[in-house]
């Protein structure tokens, strides 16, 4: 079946041939593109003899297009023909040859063949060389001067999504030269298009464009309330650099207006993710093509009629450009501004959303307080010495991790210090502080500014603390006098009980070492800093510069790594050392020997997270079972599931990152499981994103902002519409969904957050499951307030593969992501996560999420499901492997709700094993308790119970031990408290100890 498109008159003749008139249709998917292509040319051959000739105007725009394979196939038949030869391939037309093995009729021409080559999900698509499969006696029969005796009638696509027609049929390049020769005195022609026609390429004119020509006008029908979008592209017959637009008001006949602050260019301004106003200045080289996407927002009380005003073009050096616009406004309203019909670009305005920006307090956390020079937080106190930096860091939360004790623990033997030390001296400088100010106090915000000095530097510190734990310090240090220095380092000095535990620079999550060293090396190694700590106290600090810019990560770390901070790293002379000097574990933080001119500043910025973040919400552990697959509602629920996760690639949420095109569908699936008592979320993330997004090419117009520069490549879509400048992303050979990746910090996060604000509202997902987080906390923090709005449950799990290997820069996932772990509600890692060949310090560091008031779930080849039960965690329906079915009903009928997990890290663990390397953790009920055992031992081994009955809460004289039957995990079993208990290498026992 063929869908007509469109079709198009080439009034030109080639080869001296007739004028032709060519069709633009698409098949419906009627071949196989993966070995044909996605285009083709039909041709009717009415010639005699077994020789036919075609030539085809086919206004390509690919590269190169004579270095590729033509096919051509009998349409009777199906069958390839083997004697097929070309000549004079170009971009504008080729000539084929080929037997026309049936006789008259028609015949198939498929121009673009290529083959998928590398992984699935990652394909690379490789165009077929250019090959002469035609025998020698049949082509030397060929006489290459003959007339065409046959037809191309139509140009097909495999489908609609493929088309190049209209925007992307390429001019000629004599079409072109023709048109810079008539416009050669002016740096830049205007071409006004529609919205629903998005500028594609940016080196080629679309033949559409020579038809039309140039103009100085555009018009456009949209209705009251609505968000509409055009655009002005810019043809550049010169170089044009620092490109503007300013607007009139649009005023109709009667003297009503539209206001020219309602009018905005995509392009040349905006809103930062940040929230923070910008303006770019675009520029165009000479030959190139840039749209400009201009936005009305056209008021709900606006009344009808048509609308008339002007946008002024300017460039530098050039005399303005105006181009009348004239907007005919319906009298019908769109009390969505049109946002459900996002394919007319009305949903573009989201790029410059500020929403939920404003810093205000998400529960569980509670109003900064500032008494004097300290600052308190949920569950942790900061004081702050005269010189802005830390003088103390206090955490009040349990060694369980399950409440608040009003005994704290100290982080820090003494205060913070920064110093600096000139060549030739042994002491560090001696600084002189003005004092500490309070700039801001704020319920979710508190900043400070501090200045100290000496003979020869001036250092500033500003620093602002959030609700959460984060601390953003700027260190501006500035020389006064010319000066060598030897060093400037930073100091943490942390208690040894406060620094257990370390994860990050290269080392795995579990002890820190007695001694350590460290260099940078961005260049292979997503590392600028760590987080030291342990299970109720800690502190995650990187080191940053006034240029720092938020890396690529999960698989193209390499592709756009971190900056080398010219003050920390120094040309690589920076490092960190870990050293223990007494009681204190001292980091230091060095910079090396440089030479600062007078004038001269250095940024030594960095930042701090206090841990955790809040006590574990073991509750939320036992009663949210994930599900994680798109399966019939009642499927899940049967299974015990409570909440069920809708991964990308299925019917009602088809394309990664871009849940909005099948949401009818989402929202029935939604509401069903919602009748039945289930919660819904969704995948949906940022990192990468579908090729079907709707605003892709509005997108590309903005240059690096939205897509990170790359090789180009991957799945022929990519090639054949985006050309090159991009990283291809995961690909779905199901649906064919190419994904293109992010930039990192953009305006998609403001895009992102009203995306998600939508989908609460309108299709009512109940949250996200995030595949690894290429957005920063300013973004999380948006999207958990939105996501949480009205009490709606807002619930986010993470999910990464481990994130410690070459691709990603050896960085850890939970060190990578703890930023966003205060508005996390469960971790998932991961692929890659070794549960059998790491120690229990691994386990609960970079896995367990305890140490910063998470818990998680397991996943690499089902987890262990003995060790993951002495940290609350099972693995994930319905993935193979451990079935956590039997575990959950366990939950159920001893009743976890509500018991009191004490994990073997805690002192007031009351079960013990007489093996140090069989661990126990309590769930603690009335007179009940449920001891999880899980055994590091490198062999199968014999245990016996050390058990604080007292500490317990039952009495040791009524006490029964019994292992229920849980499949695929123990056989039933009853034990006395003395007994000798079995415990197989790598496993352990679930026991339940009550009263008789």
């Amino acid at each position: 079946m063929k869908t007509w498109i469109c079709c198009i008159s080439f009034c030109c003749l080639l080869c001296g041939l007739y004028a032709q008139e060519l069709k633009y249709t698409n098949s419906n998917n009627a071949w196989d593109p993966d070995s044909l292509g996605n285009h083709r040319v039909l041709v009717a051959f009415a010639g005699e003899g077994n020789i036919a000739k075609v030539v085809i105007p086919w206004r390509r725009r690919d590269k190169n297009p004579a270095d590729k394979k033509v096919i051509v196939q009998d349409a009777r038949s199906g069958k390839a023909i083997v004697n097929v030869t070309t000549k004079n391939i170009a971009s504008a037309s080729g000539e084929v040859y080929f037997e026309p093995v049936s006789g008259k009729g028609e015949y198939y021409v498929y121009y673009m063949p290529y083959k998928n080559e590398g992984r699935a999900n990652y394909p690379k698509g490789v165009y077929l060389p250019s090959a002469e499969t035609a025998s020698a006696n049949w082509r030397s029969a060929i006489p290459y001067d003959m007339q065409a005796n046959a037809v191309a009638t139509e140009m097909q696509s495999i489908n609609a999504f493929n088309s190049n027609y209209p925007m992307e049929v390429a001019a000629t390049e004599k079409e072109t030269n023709d048109l810079v020769q008539k416009n050669k005195s002016k740096a830049f022609i205007v071409f006004p298009e529609d919205r629903s026609l998005p500028v594609r390429m940016n080196t080629s004119l679309p033949y559409r464009w020579i038809q039309k020509g140039p103009a100085d006008r555009f018009s456009g029908k949209a209705d009251r309330g609505e968000y509409y979008s055009f655009q002005l592209a810019l043809f550049a017959i010169k170089n044009i650099e620092n490109i503007t637009v300013n607007f009139s008001n649009l005023k109709n006949s009667k003297g009503n207006t539209i206001a020219a602050k309602n009018i905005s260019c995509l392009n040349t301004s905006g809103v930062r993710y940040d929230g923070k106003s910008f303006n770019l200045h675009p520029a165009v080289a000479k030959g190139n093509i840039q749209s400009l996407w201009c936005l009305v927002n056209i008021p709900p009380s606006a009344a009808a009629g048509k609308y008339k005003g002007r946008a002024i073009i300017n460039s530098k050096g050039n005399p303005p450009v105006a181009v009348s616009l004239e907007i005919e406004v319906s009298g019908n309203i769109l009390e969505d501004g049109g946002i459900s019909n996002p394919a007319l670009q009305t949903r573009l305005h989201w790029l410059n959303s500020a929403m939920a920006q404003e810093n205000a307090v998400i529960a569980p956390y509670i109003p900064l307080k500032v008494n004097k020079r300290s600052i308190d937080l949920l569950g942790r106190r900061i004081y702050i010495g005269d010189n802005g930096f830390p003088l103390q860091i206090l955490s009040f939360f349990t060694k369980e991790m399950t409440g608040y004790t009003t005994n704290p623990s100290r982080i820090f033997t003494g205060p913070v210090q920064f110093n600096a030390t000139k060549q030739g001296a042994s002491n560090a400088m001696a600084w002189k502080d003005k004092g500490l100010q309070f700039v801001k106090k704020e319920p979710g915000t508190v900043s400070w500014q501090a200045e100290s000095y000496n003979a020869d530097l001036k250092k500033e510190v500003t620093a602002t603390m959030e609700f959460d734990g984060f601390v953003m310090y700027t260190v501006k240090l500035t020389a006064v006098n010319d000066i060598s220095l030897k060093n400037i380092a930073m100091v943490l000095p942390f208690t040894k009980d406060a620094s257990k535990y370390m994860m990050g620079l290269g080392q795995k999550g579990g002890y820190r070492p007695g001694s350590f060293s460290w260099k940078w090396d961005v260049a292979h190694k997503n590392q600028d800093g760590t987080w030291i700590g342990n299970v109720n106290m800690g502190l995650q600090y990187s080191l940053r510069d006034e240029k720092y810019t938020r890396p690529l990560n999960t698989n193209f770390y390499l592709q756009k790594p971190l900056l080398l901070p010219a003050s920390w790293g120094n040309d690589n002379k920076g490092g960190i050392n870990i050293t223990e000097e007494g009681n204190s574990v001292n980091v230091k933080n060095y910079s090396g020997e440089r030479f600062m001119k007078k004038g001269d500043s250095l940024f030594f910025n960095f930042t701090l997270l206090i841990t955790p973040f809040h006590p574990v919400n073991t509750d939320f552990q036992w009663q949210t079972r994930f599900y994680h697959k798109y399966d019939p509602i009642d499927k899940v629920k049967a299974a015990g599931a409570s909440v069920i996760n809708i991964h990308h690639a299925n019917a009602i949420n088809p394309w990664i990152n871009y849940p909005f095109i099948e949401w009818k569908k989402m929202k029935a699936y939604i509401d069903e499981a919602h009748d039945k008592g289930l919660k819904v979320k969704i995948y949906n993330t940022v990192r990468e994103l579908s090729n079907r997004a709707y605003e892709t090419f509005p997108m590309r117009s903005l240059g690096h902002e939205i897509y990170s520069p790359g090789q180009g490549g991957g799945y022929s879509w990519l090639q054949e519409h985006l050309g090159d400048d991009y990283i291809a992303a995961w690909f779905v050979p199901g649906i064919k969904d190419a994904a293109i990746i992010n930039s990192g910090m953009s305006r998609w996060h403001n895009y992102y957050v009203e995306g998600m604000n939508w989908l609460v509202n309108n299709v009512g997902i109940d949250g996200i499951y995030l595949d690894d987080v290429a957005f920063d906390r300013i973004t999380m923090k948006r999207v958990k307030r939105v996501l949480t709005q009205s009490d709606h449950p807002g619930i986010i799990d993470l999910h990464s593969a481990n994130q410690f290997n070459e691709r990603d820069g050896y960085n850890n996932s939970a060190n990578l992501y703890l930023e966003h772990f205060p508005y996390i509600n469960r971790l998932w890692f991961g692929e890659y996560f070794d549960y059998e060949n790491n120690g229990p310090d691994f386990f609960l560091t970079e896995v367990s999420g305890i140490p910063f008031g998470l818990m998680g779930e397991m996943l690499e080849k089902g987890g262990n499901p003995w060790r993951g039960m002495v940290y609350g965690m099972t693995n994930r329906m319905p993935y193979d492997g451990n079935n956590p079915g039997g575990i959950w009903k366990l939950w159920d009928s001893f009743g976890m709700t509500g018991a009191r997990m004490i994990g073997y890290w805690s002192d007031n663990c009351p079960v013990t094993t007489s093996n140090i390397n069989v661990l126990a953790t309590v769930y603690q009920k009335d007179r009940s308790a449920l001891v999880s055992i899980a055994s590091w031992d490198s062999t199968d081994t014999k245990i016996t119970l050390n058990i604080d009955w007292k500490k317990l809460g039952i009495d040791a004289a009524k006490a029964r031990i019994i292992a229920p039957d849980i499949s695929n995990f123990q056989k039933a079993g009853t034990f006395n408290a003395t007994d000798t208990i079995p415990v197989e290498k790598g496993k352990g026992w679930l026991l339940e100890i009550s009263e008789q």
